[in-house]
């Protein structure tokens, strides 16, 4: 009497066959995961800037001046205020590169980019603004001190 335990060479790649028909569905939505996180990454900054910049204005009576504001890991450039002598508190996330535009006391605009985001499926610029409509950086963004990416 023969002991036949374990399993046959079918079985097997049956197996195999639907672990690689799962694969092949579960890949692609994954695939932009990362620039999905780069790309919230760089609406949280724009987010935080906007407290930055009305914890400035209500220290100064005016917004920060234009400047840019690169996450580099390390350093960080800051712009002095135009209505007042400090600096604006915020620091950007690592890579990612915010503009900020200084309009008038009445507002300002702001964009985000980073390099690990190409120009794909997913949006690779954010923006926001602060006062008139007309301070906006791009369409998509319509609502004032709402990031928008496009």
């Amino acid at each position: 009497m023969q002991n036949r335990k374990g399993f046959t060479l079918i079985e097997l790649l049956i197996v195999v066959v639907i672990i690689g028909i799962l694969a092949a569905i579960a890949i692609p939505k994954f695939a932009n995961t990362k620039e999905k996180a780069v790309v919230a990454s760089m609406k949280s900054d724009l987010r935080n800037l906007v407290t930055a910049q009305e914890a400035f204005f209500s220290d100064n009576q005016d917004y920060a001046g234009s400047g840019s504001y690169v996450g580099d890991g390390t350093t960080y450039t800051q712009a002095n205020g135009t209505g007042g002598a400090g600096s604006l508190a915020f620091t950007p996330s690592k890579d990612n590169t915010v503009v900020l535009t200084y309009v008038d006391a009445a507002g300002w605009s702001a964009t985000a980019t980073n390099p690990a985001v190409p120009n794909t499926s997913v949006p690779n610029t954010c923006g926001v603004y602060v006062g008139p409509a007309a301070n906006s950086p791009n369409a998509v963004v319509i609502a004032e001190g709402a990031p928008a990416c496009w």
